[in-house]
């Protein structure tokens, strides 16, 4: 039986290349997904699950993440003023109050590993979340809550896995696993980073929530850098499988809810699409324009006819 989690850390050091040359001076996180920048969407969740402590891996230029979470009085006071802004001061005041925010900065780009192991001194020797913010998980499926109550059942670590078609697979993390007695619970004996389909043992994709055991840690200081020279996660995971490893075993929570993937251009839009059309008040209106606009439209490949305007 493990202890409650109780913080959670959120990586948000990485460049952006894939947005350049939007976030040659705005980090990713801090992009709009509708009116909220994308990390707001990450420590909500964090929030929902119970997790007040929030540990932030910033980078060089990253200011921003701090500041958003921040108080502006200023911006405060001119809407307090006006009667018609109250909904808007709320919301504002909303990103404020969240939880209790910590920021580290990751002084060398190193991976996603080195920015977990950057967490330990904060978290010290305790169960812990991971959430990275390329997915943003639907506010109406509670993956977080669910990975915690594992954790804290079976102790060790906790990966939350989708299935994806197999020609996905080589985008991700891959897990091989056995069932267990509970559907939505697997047991991991193997992790793959990005292998191809042919190759793959499961179509079982690692998706951006962990819940890890402090040994993590310990064994993140002995990894050495492995794909693309960096000092990944996944293969730390990977050697607490081992039965005799201390902090294992490794369980992977099968999600089948609501996940929106903002991790390229062409997701990160589709994300956009799908939370606006959910909106109580938005979503009327643009699904009505939606419609249309995709009506307008040709299906792609024909280039004897025109777009229409």
């Amino acid at each position: 039986m493990s202890s409650r989690v109780r913080k959670a850390v959120i990586p948000a050091a990485g460049l952006g290349t894939r947005f350049l040359p939007a976030t040659k001076a705005t980090p990713k996180e801090m992009l709009p997904v509708v009116d909220k920048p994308a990390i707001q969407y990450v420590v909500e969740e964090v929030v929902r699950s119970g997790i007040d402590d929030v540990l932030i891996i910033t980078g060089r230029n990253k200011p921003s993440l701090e500041d958003h979470f921040d108080r502006v009085v200023e911006l405060e006071d001119t809407l307090e003023r006006d009667e018609g802004k109250r909904e808007l001061l709320d919301r504002v005041r909303a990103s404020t109050d969240l939880a209790h925010l910590h920021f580290v900065r990751q002084k060398d780009p190193h991976g996603l590993g080195h920015a977990v192991s950057c967490a330990a001194e904060h978290v010290g020797r305790e169960p812990f979340a991971v959430l990275l913010g390329d997915d943003l998980i639907d506010e109406r499926d509670e993956l977080l809550t669910r990975m915690i109550d594992v954790q804290a059942e079976k102790g060790g670590c906790v990966l939350a896995l989708l299935e994806v078609p197999p020609e996905q697979i080589s985008l991700y993390g891959c897990a091989a696993v056995e069932a267990t007695d509970t559907p939505d619970v697997v047991t991991v004996t193997e992790l793959v980073e990005k292998p191809a389909a042919k190759d793959a043992p499961s179509n079982l994709a690692l998706i951006g929530r962990y819940v890890l055991s402090p040994e993590i840690f310990d064994v993140l200081a002995e990894t050495p850098p492995g794909r693309g020279g960096e000092i990944q996660v996944t293969d730390a995971i990977a050697r607490l499988i081992d039965p005799e490893a201390v902090g294992g075993p490794v369980h992977g929570v099968v999600f089948r809810g609501r996940r929106y993937d903002t991790g390229d251009k062409a997701d990160y839009l589709r994300s956009i699409v799908q939370l606006a059309c959910d909106r109580a008040d938005l979503g009327p209106d643009f699904r009505a324009w939606l419609t249309e606009f995709a009506a307008s439209r040709l299906p792609l490949g024909d280039p004897d006819v025109p777009l229409q305007p």
